[in-house]
Parts: structure tokens; C-alpha cells; sequence
């Protein structure tokens, strides 16, 4: 069988990349969505007013200078935008229970939220590393505790990496309720 000519190769279309889309984006669309990774206007402002990114890395140093940047002031507000870790869907209410007793134990003494940077951890170790963690922060005094502030660096950079990829995980949707509740 005789096959006819062969078609030309043809460029594939030009399809925008979310940073690509994060850099046009509109101010306010910026901001919204560096709200959902770290719940600081300041923060946010910065990081969108420098935009474009040529790319994510030079985007993840920004938001790792203005993280570093920010006030006291800055990060109670970042903290109080934050909440509980999500736990697995299949944690025993104990662990549930026991995670809430000490989170609580830890507001008590810091008057904010815990925060943890999850990176790797695999699913099933979460609430032992979460309960580690708090457990041993909770020894801290409110000085030595400013690894919160690591922590929140951590956590929005991994936020933001995710939100371009288009990926979603436990490092990146802990802690961060939606801009405005």
C-alpha cells in the first residue's frame, strides 16, 4: 500500500503558562490569589507590584524576601488568617481529639494558630509529625517560637508553586482558609 505525502510538522499553538497567566493577571487578581497563599496585603502587594517573573524561582525568592520582610505586626495578621492543618480523611476521632487539645494547649500559650510546613511528609505519618511538632513546640518560649514566621515562609512558598502547577497537597492546604472568612 502506497502511503501519500506526509503532512508538514505543524508548531504546536502557544498555550499561556500559569505564571505567564499570574503575570498578566490584574493587580487585583494577583493579590487574590497570593491571599489564598498567605493571608498578608502587604505581603501580597509587594509580590504582585513586581510582576513579571520570568520565572517561578525568581517568583519564590520574591515571595521569600517579603515574607522575611514583614512586621510583627504583618505576620499576626497572616496568622490569624490561618487555621488547623487538614488531617487525613480516614484519622480516628482520637486523633482528631488529641490534635485539638493540642492546638489548643499551643494558642493558649502563643494566642495564634499552630503552623506547620508539611513538605514530604507521607500521609500517614501527618498527625504523629503534627502532634510532634506541637508537642515540642510547645516547650518554646514565645521568642524561640518565631519559627512560626519559617514556618508561614515555608508554607506560602509551597502554596504558590502549587497554585501555578496546578497541583493541590498537604503541604500546600493546610493551615489557609479562603481570603474573606
Amino acid at each position: 500500500m502506497t502511503r501519500g505525502p506526509t503532512l508538514p510538522a505543524h508548531p504546536l499553538p502557544y498555550l499561556p503558562k500559569p505564571l505567564d497567566a499570574f503575570n498578566t493577571a490584574s493587580a487585583d487578581e494577583a493579590r487574590t490569589l497570593l491571599l489564598h497563599c498567605l493571608r498578608s496585603p502587604r505581603w501580597s502587594d509587594r509580590i504582585a507590584a513586581h510582576r513579571p517573573y520570568p520565572d517561578l524561582d525568581s517568583l519564590l525568592a520574591a515571595a521569600d524576601e517579603a515574607t522575611y520582610d514583614l512586621s510583627p505586626a504583618d505576620l499576626a495578621e497572616a496568622l490569624a488568617g490561618e487555621c488547623l492543618p487538614e488531617l487525613p480523611e480516614d484519622t480516628y476521632s482520637a486523633a482528631h481529639m488529641a490534635l485539638g487539645a493540642a492546638h489548643a494547649a499551643y494558642e493558649a500559650r502563643f494566642g495564634h494558630t499552630f503552623i506547620i510546613y508539611l513538605g514530604d511528609i507521607p500521609a500517614d505519618e501527618v498527625i504523629d509529625h503534627i502532634l510532634q511538632a506541637i508537642r515540642s513546640r510547645l516547650a518554646n518560649d514565645p521568642e524561640d517560637e518565631r519559627v512560626v514566621a519559617e514556618q508561614l515562609r515555608r508554607l506560602a512558598k509551597g502554596r504558590i508553586a502549587a497554585f501555578l502547577r496546578g497541583t493541590r497537597n498537604r503541604a500546600t492546604s493546610t493551615n489557609a482558609p479562603a481570603p474573606g472568612r
